[in-house]
C-alpha cells in the first residue's frame, strides 16, 4: 500500500509539501499540485478522510511529554526537547512541554482543551501509565523510545540492542576477550527506563555470542560511585582489558580521572567505547571512540511521523535507527593486564 514518502519520491517534492497540499494548510503552486495528484492517481494512495476533515480545525501545537525524575540527566534530556522544537518549527509547529511528574494529568488536560494536534513521548518506560492514555484519547502521537506493548504504536528510537552488538565486535575485533559495562544509576533500571536494560542486555547476550567474558555494574556520578562501579567490575573480570561506557557525561570525567591518579593509561592498559552518547567526546584526554545517541535524527523523525499521522496516512510501527561507531582515541589492542 503507497504512503505519502511514496506519493513525495514519485512527485518530486518533500514530505510536507505534499502533507500542505493535501490538507490544504498551506498554499501551493499549481503545477506542483498537479504533479502530486498525478503521483497520488498514479499510486492509488488514499489518505484517511477523517483527518482531512480535521485540517482546518488544526491548532499547530505539538504536546511533547517529558517528565523530569529524580535520575534525569537534563543535558540529554533537553538534546531531545530541542531537536523536536527544531524540527516542529519546520513545519510551523509549536511545542507545549509537558515536564509535570504526573505525566497523565498534563496529557488529559491538553487534549480535553483541544490545545494540541497531537502528541510526541519522551522518557518512555517499559510499562509506561501514558501508554493507556494515549490510546484512550486517540490523538496521534509518536514514542521516542520502545514501551514493552506496541501494538497500534508509533515509535522511533536507536537500535540500543545493534549498539552494544557494535560495541562490543570492535573491541572483539581489536582482540579484548574481557570486557566491562559500566552503566547508568541503578535506579533508572528499577524504574522501568527502556533503553538502559536494552543495552545492558544486548551487551551481556553480544558477549556471550563472542565466547568472551562481560561484566555489568550500574554508577552512581560521584566519585565514590564510579570507583565503587570500577572496582566491582575488576573483581568480576580480573583480567578487564576494555570498558564500555553507557552513562551520562559527568561518569566520564570521573572515570578519566580516576583512571589517570591509578595511573591506568587509555588506550594502552584499558580500551575505552562511549555508548548512546548525546554528548561530544572530543574534549575527553584522550578522545573517546563513540556510538553517538542521535537525538537530533530521533527529533526530526518523530515529528515527521506525527505529521504523517496528522494528516492520516501512517501506520503504526516500530522503527530503529542504525547506531553508528566513531572511532577516536580510546581503544586499541589489549597489552599486558594492568590492575586498576
Amino acid at each position: 500500500m503507497a504512503n505519502i514518502t511514496d506519493v513525495a519520491r514519485v512527485a518530486g517534492v518533500s514530505i510536507s509539501t505534499v502533507s500542505y497540499a493535501l490538507s490544504g494548510k498551506r498554499p501551493i503552486a499549481d503545477a506542483t499540485k498537479t504533479r502530486i495528484a498525478q503521483a497520488v492517481t498514479e499510486l492509488g494512495y488514499r489518505p484517511n478522510a477523517g483527518a482531512r476533515m480535521l485540517a482546518g480545525s488544526r491548532t499547530n501545537i505539538f504536546a511533547l511529554t517529558a517528565p523530569m525524575h529524580e535520575d534525569t540527566h537534563p543535558p540529554a534530556l533537553m538534546s531531545f526537547v530541542l531537536s523536536v522544537v527544531t524540527a516542529a518549527r519546520s513545519y510551523d509547529y509549536d511545542v507545549l512541554l509537558l515536564t509535570e511528574g504526573e505525566a497523565t494529568t498534563g496529557l488529559r488536560r491538553v487534549v480535553s482543551s483541544s490545545l494540541v494536534d497531537g502528541i510526541i513521548m519522551l522518557d518512555v518506560t517499559v510499562e509506561d501509565e501514558r501508554i493507556d492514555v494515549i490510546r484512550e484519547l486517540g490523538l496521534p502521537t509518536t514514542l521516542i523510545g520502545i514501551p514493552h506493548d506496541t501494538e497500534g504504536l508509533t515509535c522511533v528510537d536507536l537500535d540500543f540492542e545493534g549498539a552494544a552488538r557494535l560495541a562490543v565486535s570492535r573491541l572483539v575485533a581489536l582482540g579484548h576477550t574481557s570486557i566491562g559495562l559500566m552503566g547508568h544509576a541503578e535506579a533508572l533500571y528499577e524504574r522501568g527506563s527502556n533503553y538502559a536494560p536494552r543495552f545492558r542486555d544486548a551487551f551481556l547476550a553480544a558477549g556471550s555470542d563472542a565466547g568472551i567474558q562481560t561484566a555489568f555494574h550500574t554508577t552512581v556520578a560521584t566519585r565514590p560511585g564510579v570507583e565503587e562501579s570500577l572496582d566491582g567490575l575488576r573483581a568480576q573480570l580480573p583480567g578487564m582489558t576494555a570498558l564500555v561506557l553507557n552513562c551520562n557525561e559527568n561518569i566520564h570525567g570521573i572515570l578519566l580521572e580516576v583512571l589517570r591518579e591509578r595511573e591506568v593509561a587509555v588506550p594502552e592498559a584499558l580500551s575505552i567505547v562511549s555508548a548512546c552518547s548525546s554528548f561530544s567526546t572530543d574534549h575527553f584526554l584522550p578522545p573517546m571512540d563513540v556510538i553517538p545517541l542521535p537525538s537530533q535524527e530521533s527529533g526530526r523523525r518523530a515529528v515527521e511521523l506525527a505529521i504523517q499521522q496528522i494528516a492520516g496516512f501512517a501506520d503504526p510501527h516500530v522503527e530503529l535507527i542504525a547506531p553508528v561507531y566513531h572511532r577516536k582515541s580510546s581503544t586499541a589492542p589489549p597489552a599486558a593486564t594492568v590492575a586498576a
